[in-house]
């Protein structure tokens, strides 16, 4: 590790993948396409497995960084980054479990085409990922080192 980068290299790259993937455009667009995961279950592509896949990967990295850090979903992304580094054992790992257990029964929906419980799934994962949102943008807000740069 050197001097100037705690972490070595896999913290510069986590660094700038969550600076960019702190711009609004980002945040959202990912959050409004979780429902793509489940269209490849849904119809066995291999296809569109990959095309998903090539977005949920660039879609971190592909958005210049936010001007400010003013925006909710901003401030959302850069508490995720600390709240990942930090791990304190709070109400929002609760909530990501959670929502992850709604992602697996709505791919389980999806294995198995039952639109009903894969779409309430689905909806639920989606509002659970705001919850959880909600509580980084707590998190981002209170932190004494708010504003610099995680390590």
């Amino acid at each position: 590790m050197s001097k100037t980068s705690p972490g070595g290299g896999f913290a510069r790259i986590r660094r700038a993948v969550f600076a960019r993937h702190s711009n609004p455009w980002s945040a959202w667009s990912r959050w409004a396409t979780i429902p793509l995961v489940l269209l490849p279950v849904w119809t066995r592509s291999r296809g569109q497995a990959a095309a998903v896949a090539v977005w949920f990967a660039l879609n971190p990295v592909i958005f210049p960084r936010p001007a400010h850090e003013r925006a909710w979903s901003t401030r959302a992304m850069l508490g995720e980054e600390r709240w990942m580094l930090e791990r304190p054992r709070d109400a929002a790992l609760a909530v990501n479990v959670a929502a992850t257990a709604a992602a697996v029964v709505a791919l389980i929906g999806a294995r198995y085409r039952r639109p009903l419980p894969t779409g309430v799934a689905c909806a639920a994962q989606m509002a659970l990922t705001l919850v959880y949102w909600e509580q980084m943008v707590r998190y981002h807000d209170r932190s004494p080192r708010r504003g610099e740069p995680v390590r």
